[in-house]
Parts: structure tokens; sequence; C-alpha cells
């Protein structure tokens, strides 16, 4: 509803106010004003009022506040509607509907209202922020200034600061620093943090920080203000930075610097500087709390400290759906799928009422080694639950579905999506890239563009990939190349592994290695064993040798998989002295190869198989029928290739010595 629409409504009204006094009967029966001896000295002067109708406003009672409004009508307080003590409880009937979300009957009031004063313009800009309405507390504040630069206050331009979060509002943050000036309000501390904190929410860091530098006063909330800004933005260093200055400073404690402290943590994985926070938070008695408490967990859940975050989760007196949300990531983001399932499933069956953050989160889980019914049912939970159209859980959906093979299904979360943001369309593009279709995957992209979505670096990395798995090395440079050009975002790593890993698939191996030591950067463990698996696959001995050295001068955490790919090299080869020297590094540093396993999903049960396993309930009726299948492949790869197949005759003598299978 616009503002012209409200008046043309409140002008139709006969009354000035829009409630009967039916309500004030369910207390007093039928007649109009309680008796004198049972009339409430709380509601005798308009300071009572007020302060109850306030009461009622922060309680949300709407009712208890519809009975004092009608009270107000029968009694001599708005006797004269133009003295003071009028206004003061009209503004309090005005808040209170705002507060309460009935903007309908607050502008009925606000219409109404003989005299309008700046807290009376407030009530109405504030009720409309806080309830959505966020255009017409816009209007509503462009009212207000053109009546003139005197009738707003600080607290008008708080407000419509408060609700200037996106980049697109930018100018109008700019509009309003400018009336701050204007009206003689920057010397106020509260109108400085308001305007710190838009600019950080519309990214323009440069402004806030010259807001923050020019504050005569800063008080905690400024720092706060600050501190979190630079951490939301990824300038987690700096925030760091501004932390260890507030200390020294000596404002004062705020749990909120702290919690916006542990966010910076988190960004960076600074973990000793965790810990001291932690250890200040301990000190200073912030640690019984829920959200410091599932910052914390988030903050070891970065850094890989799965035990203290087990630790801290266990110890918390309350649990609310932040602290479960956040076990849940992080025993998927560290490698836990199994546990973050059964505890899933735990919470599950203890009825606990779950939010649309905590199954967005559980969708994480699931890949190509875990049950996919399991998923479905989570799908059909997430349909009970009316979460469809939210769309980080279409993006988890059509994630979850990709990664376990369905790829048809995650298509059809996706058509079925009402609200897509740029998230959807990369989920989509890598679930193609993921399956090997690359075509397809650029075909959504200019589909993507066309819808006027903005591509993110997560899209070129999917495009990256599907040009990769399609041998598009032309077309992935191009992509590569207009990423900085065209979008001017900077890339990353895994940008630069994903070139390499893509000149390497097409047998370009000397110009991968060329593109490495181009780099503007230090390239890390990930492009190595980008070209290091390139090499293996094209039994490249001189650049696989060259990239081990250097994975393992940049990591050496006693990782198998160089050792690995290089004995790989050398096999391809026949280079068996180099690979036994390998093997016997490998087992001089007590390196072991982790065991492969591969599994099948049969009857909603996953079977796991490794290397010459025995343990299998079946694997006699299994192995006869996989020895069957390899002479099928020898005897076809004979036919068409006029030569028996390499070590077939070795491979079933030791397959049916081993297993005893009869033919």
């Amino acid at each position: 509803m616009n503002a012209t629409a409200a008046r043309c409504l409140a002008g139709r009204l006969n009354r000035p106010f829009p409630h009967s006094i039916f309500p004030i009967r369910a207390f007093y029966g039928n007649s109009l004003s309680p008796p004198p001896q049972e009339r409430n000295p709380f509601l005798d002067n308009a300071a009572s009022i007020s302060l109850q109708l306030s009461y009622c406003g922060k309680e949300g009672n709407l009712r208890l506040g519809n009975c004092i409004h009608a009270f107000t009508i029968k009694t001599p307080v708005l006797a004269d509607l133009y003295s003071q003590n009028s206004i003061r409880v009209l503004n309090s009937i005005l808040a209170m509907y705002a507060r309460c979300g009935e903007l309908h009957d607050a502008v009925k009031v606000f219409e109404n209202m003989p005299v309008r004063d700046t807290v009376s313009w407030n009530s109405m800009i504030s009720g409309f922020i806080r309830n959505g309405e966020r255009e017409m507390g816009f209007e509503y504040f462009k009212e207000l200034m053109s009546l003139g630069v005197g009738l707003f206050d600080h607290a008008s331009l708080t407000t419509i600061l408060s609700a200037c979060d996106k980049a697109q509002l930018l100018s109008g943050i700019r509009m309003v620093h400018g009336l701050v000036f204007l009206s003689g309000y920057e010397m106020v501390v509260s109108v400085g943090n308001a305007l710190v904190t838009a600019y950080f929410r519309c990214g323009c860091l440069d402004s806030g920080m010259r807001v923050f530098n020019e504050m005569v006063e800063k008080n905690v909330i400024t720092w706060t203000a600050v501190i979190s800004g630079l951490a939301q933005n990824e300038f987690c260093e700096e925030s760091l930075r501004l932390f260890d200055e507030f200390r020294r400073e000596s404002v004062g404690s705020n749990h909120l610097t702290y919690l916006s402290a542990l966010l910076a943590c988190s960004g960076i994985q600074a973990l000793m500087k965790g810990k001291q926070i932690h250890a200040i938070v301990l000190k200073l008695g912030f640690q019984p709390n829920p959200s410091m408490e599932s910052a914390l967990m988030d903050m070891y859940s970065k850094c890989g400290i799965v035990e203290d975050v087990w630790r801290i989760f266990e110890s918390a007196e309350v649990l609310d759906i932040v602290s479960l949300t956040v076990i849940l990531v992080a025993f998927v983001q560290n490698g836990f799928e199994k546990d973050a399932l059964q505890i899933f499933i735990k919470i599950i069956k203890s009825g606990i009422d779950i939010d649309a953050n905590l199954l967005s989160s559980i969708l994480g889980v699931f890949g190509s080694d875990t049950l996919l019914n399991l998923g479905k049912q989570v799908h059909s939970l997430i349909i009970k639950k009316g979460f469809l159209t939210n769309p980080f859980i279409g993006n988890g959906l059509i994630n979850m579905y990709s990664k376990c093979g369905e790829l048809h299904e995650s298509v059809i979360v996706f058509d079925q999506m009402h609200l897509r943001n740029p998230v959807s369309w990369n989920s989509l593009i890598a679930a193609f890239a993921r399956h090997g279709n690359g075509f397809r995957a650029l075909d959504l992209y200019e589909e993507m563009i066309s819808a006027g979505v903005e591509p993110t670096d997560v899209t070129f990395l999917s495009l990256l990939h599907a040009c990769s798995h399609v041998g598009l090395v032309e077309k992935g440079m191009e992509f590569f190349k207009s990423m900085q050009t065209v979008n001017g975002m900077i890339p990353r790593m895994e940008h630069y592994a994903s070139v390499v890993d893509m000149l390497g698939r097409s047998g370009l191996l000397n110009e991968a290695k060329c593109f490495i030591e181009r780099l503007p950067t230090k390239p890390d463990v990930q492009v190595w064993q980008a070209l290091l698996g390139a090499c293996s696959f094209h039994g490249n001995t001189d650049i696989g040798m060259h990239a081990a050295q250097q994975w393992l001068l940049d990591s050496p955490d006693n990782t198998p998989i160089p050792y690995i790919l290089l004995a790989n090299i050398h096999s391809s080869k026949k280079q068996w002295k180099e690979r036994a020297t390998i093997i016997k590094k490998m087992k001089e540093t007590r390196i072991s190869k982790e065991t492969g396993i591969s599994w099948i999903e049969i009857a909603k049960k996953v079977h796991n198989f490794v290397v010459c396993d025995q343990m299998h309930p079946q694997c006699e009726t299994i192995y006869r029928a996989l020895l069957e299948l390899y002479r099928h492949m020898g005897d076809e790869w004979q036919v068409l290739n006029k030569k028996p197949l390499s070590h077939m005759d070795c491979d079933e003598y030791e397959m049916s010595r081993i297993f005893n299978v009869s033919n």
C-alpha cells in the first residue's frame, strides 16, 4: 500500500480513531468506563499511559494495546488534542501499532493526528522499515524532508541509514551523509555509527573507514561496527588489527565485538588468535552465551579443530538451532559426514523444530559414497516443511543429486525453483561439468547471461572444469581472461589449478609448466597436484619429477599422493628400478597409501569393496562373475587389437588361485 492509498483510506473514516469501545467492555462489562473504585492508577495520566503502550509495543501485546487505545478515547487525557500530553499519548499509540506490525492502523492514527512532531514521523519511518516496507519508509522520510530541515533529528537519520544495506543504495547513503553535515549532526556518535555500518553493508569500505577515522568520539558500538564490517567484507587481517587497537583503547566490553573478531578469525583460519580471543571471552564471562558458543564452534571448525568444536557443543548449557547447524557444518566441512548424519537423525527423532538453514547444511553431506535414498528422504522432509522456495535449499538439492549421480533430478529441482540466484546457476553448471557434459554447461552459462544474472568467480571455476573435460582449451583460456578483463575478478589459486588441469588433460604439459612459471603469485599444492596428475596420465617423467619435488617442498605433510603418481609414471615407462626407489622411499618415511574403496548401492544398502577383498559374504560368487567378465574383456581386446591383453593370463591365474574360483 503506497502513501497516497493510505491517505485516501484514512480520509474515508468518519471518526478520528478506528477503534470502537468494544474491547474495553471485555474488562468492564456493559459500562463504558470502569467503576471509580476499580480505576487503574497506572492509566490516570499521559506518562503512565505512554509507559503501558510502550510495554505493549515491545511485547507485541496488540490486544492490550487496543484496550488502552479505546480507554484513552473515554478519558480526559485526550480532551485537548493539541496539548503536549495528547501528542505524547498519540505518539505512543502510533509507535505501539508500528511495533506490533499493524501498519494499517498506524497509518490511520498518523493521518488523523492534528499535530505531528518529529517523534510521529520517526515512528512511521521506523515502523515501515522494521516490517520490511522499506520503500514506504523512504517515502515518509522524503515527505518529512519536504517539510523543512528542522523537523528531522538524529533518530530520523539513523533510522533511514539502517535500511540502507545493499550496494544499490549507496547513492542514498551519500545523500543522507550530506544531510548529516547540513543539519549539524556529524558530531553525534549514533549518527556516525549508523554511517559506518551502512557504508560497510554496501561494500564501500573506503567511505566507512573515512567516517570512522574522522569521528572525534568513538564508543564500543563504533568499534564493533568497523570490526564487523571489515570481517564481513573479507578484510579479516585488518579487522583483527583494529580489534587489537580496540583492546588497547579500553573502550569497554561488548560481546558483539568479540563475535566480530571471531568471525575474522574464521575467515583466515587464525587459530592462535582465535584461542586468545576465546581466553578473553572466558575471562570476561561471555562464554555461557549461545551466540558466542556458536561463533567459537565456527572458528574452530574453520581451523579444522573438530575436537574443540565438540567440546564446546557438549559443554553448552543451552542448545539452539544455530548451535545444531554449526555442529553439523563443522562435521561436514571436516570430513565427518557419517557423524553429521547420525547427529541429524537424532535431531529429527528428538522432535526439534528444524529450520531451512539446518536442512541446507545437512544436504552438504551427501556425495558419491552416501545413501541416495536417505537424501531423497531429506528431500521429502523439505517438501513437508515447505522449504522448497528457499534458494539455499534448492541449491543444496541440486548439488546433492548431482554428486549422487542423479543429474536428471538436479535439472528437475533447478527447473522448479521460483527464485534462482547465481549459486543456483553455478550449481547446475558444475553438475553438468562434473558429469562430463561440458557443452551443456557452456550452454547454461549463455542462458545465465541472457537471464541477466551476473557470473561469479565460482561460475568461471565450473566453466574451466567443463572446458577441461571436453578439451576446449582455447574456450577455457578465453573464460580465464574475460573473468579478469571483463568482470574485473582476481583469479584464486583454484582457477590457476583448473587452467593447469585443462592444459595438462590436453597433453600441453610444457604450456602448463610455463603458465605456472608466469603466475603473479607463488603456486600452492593444488597447482602442482594438477600438473603431476596430468604428467601421470601422459607419462611425462621430467615434468612429473619437477612437479612432485615442488609439491613435497610446499607441503611436506607425509601425503602418499605425489609418491604414488611418480611410481605410476615410472611404471608406464617400464622404469622398474626408479619405481622401486620411490616405493622404498615411501617405506623409509613411513608413508602408507590409503586403501582404495569401490562401492555400489543395492536395495538401500551400500556394499564396499577393497583390493583382494574376501570379507563380503558373497565374495566367491562376485569374483566368479568378475573372472568371467575379465575373460570376455580379453577376448574383445584381442579381436579389436589383434594381440592379447597385457598380463591377462597372469591376472586370471592370480584371481583363480587367490579366490579358489574354478572354471
